[in-house]
């Protein structure tokens, strides 16, 4: 769902700062070869999460879905020079995909991947975190949520994506909806939660900028 018109979406996209030669390719191959590819984070996306990790300088980042690769190391753009990404995902069958990308990047060494249930790792994660990118399965974010809350810096970021959810948000909800009924709980949390703080930005499907208090 477009929230502005391609071409106002264009013409942000061309007054933004370039897409890398490398997350070109790999946009390029996950088009050619991987199912869904819609869920790309993208050009423009890529560019807000460079710009944001850049302005917070994280010493740790913690990615929740991972697809192939492409907000990770848009992300690690604004990594500190020691600094760490855990990137979790379900599917074994991108792993390897995504290791070839992370290890052409010059970042490979201080991404780890993480294979299975999110809600199991992460309380495995013996780090603090100043940056979290949270794009897996809907109907867990709350969940996800409670979990990272409290592995967060103070004045640490949470972005949180697919917030509109394709408009559907706005829209009579229906019972059996289970994801649009997260996606609504999950951003009235944000909304009242005193942990933090937050903006919601219609970015492409909307992307929720919280800042930890």
């Amino acid at each position: 769902m477009h929230f502005i018109s391609p071409e106002l979406e264009d013409y942000a996209a061309r007054h933004s700062e370039d897409e890398p030669e490398l997350l070109a390719k790999l946009d390029k191959e996950t088009y050619q070869k991987v199912l869904q590819p819609r869920m790309l984070s993208g050009h423009f996306q890529g560019r807000f999460l460079s710009m944001i990790s850049k302005l917070v300088n994280p010493q740790h980042i913690l990615e929740v879905g991972t697809f192939t690769g492409y907000a990770t190391l848009s992300l690690a753009e604004g990594l500190r020079a020691d600094g760490t990404i855990d990137t979790i995902d379900v599917n074994e069958e991108l792993v390897d995909f995504q290791r070839k990308y992370f290890d052409m990047s010059g970042y490979g060494e201080q991404i780890t991947q993480h294979l299975g249930s999110a809600l199991d790792i992460i309380p495995t994660l013996d780090k603090k975190f100043d940056l979290v990118f949270l794009d897996a399965d809907k109907k867990n974010y709350t969940n996800y949520f409670h979990l990272i809350i409290e592995k967060m810096n103070k004045g640490g970021i949470i972005l949180s994506d697919n917030v509109l959810w394709s408009g559907k948000v706005v829209e009579e909800i229906k019972w059996n909806d289970r994801a649009t009924i997260e996606i609504d709980q999950y951003n009235k949390l944000l909304k009242e939660d005193p942990r933090v703080e937050t903006i919601l930005l219609p970015i492409r499907d909307g992307l929720t900028v919280s800042r930890v208090r």
